[in-house]
């Protein structure tokens, strides 16, 4: 059951990768993409990852505003990449490469931060990811993670928009993810509407 939702998520963003910039949904992530970087702080030539990165366009941002930034895009959709390698204006300080965040293929300690945008609200086993997340990180190094946000006195909401659906979370979910993690919540931000940042630190 588990592969079979995968993969039907796996198809329906494959069929959306071709128009998936050109689609409004993709617009409302790029005024997001400028605002989170109005909080992204990095060490010179950081080494970055970015969860579901889709066409990799939050990536070519950070990398143009973080001129020695080396960056790897992450993502479970074979088409998605295709278009995120195709867009690379930041070749080879970028790469993308696929598989899923619940068994990231990175060494422990390997990057300065984390990017999980739109995306970490389609993971079905999200303390995995978290556990995977605080592996990957180095310490002092932090978790950049933006989602639609549910009520305050909800914990979390499962939204039935894609195959398995999504799951949104509070602020006081979130902050207890990433304790039972070992990462500390340092704050969190509205960027856009109900979109939410928060960051955690390793």
């Amino acid at each position: 059951m588990k592969v079979d939702l995968q993969q039907r998520k796996q198809r329906l963003f494959d069929r959306w990768a071709p128009s998936y910039d050109w689609l409004f949904p993709s617009v409302f992530y790029q005024a997001i993409h400028q605002r989170l970087l109005d909080y992204v702080v990095l060490p010179d030539q950081a080494n970055v990852l970015d969860l579901g990165c889709g066409t990799g366009r939050l990536l070519n941002r950070l990398a143009a505003h973080f001129p020695e930034l080396r960056g790897t895009g992450f993502d479970f959709s074979a088409e998605m990449l295709r278009q995120a390698r195709r867009c690379n204006r930041f070749h080879p300080r970028l790469i993308f490469v696929p598989g899923t965040a619940d068994a990231l293929p990175f060494v422990d300690d390997q990057f300065d931060a984390v990017f999980s945008s739109i995306s970490f609200l389609h993971y079905p086993h999200p303390q995995q990811v978290f556990a995977e997340v605080s592996r990957v990180l180095k310490p002092g190094g932090c978790f950049y993670w933006v989602d639609p946000i549910v009520s305050q006195w909800s914990t979390s909401h499962q939204v039935p928009i894609s195959p398995g659906g999504v799951r949104l979370y509070s602020a006081a979910r979130r902050e207890e993810l990433g304790q039972h993690a070992g990462l500390r919540c340092q704050g969190h931000y509205y960027l856009l509407g109900f979109i939410l940042l928060t960051i955690f630190v390793r």
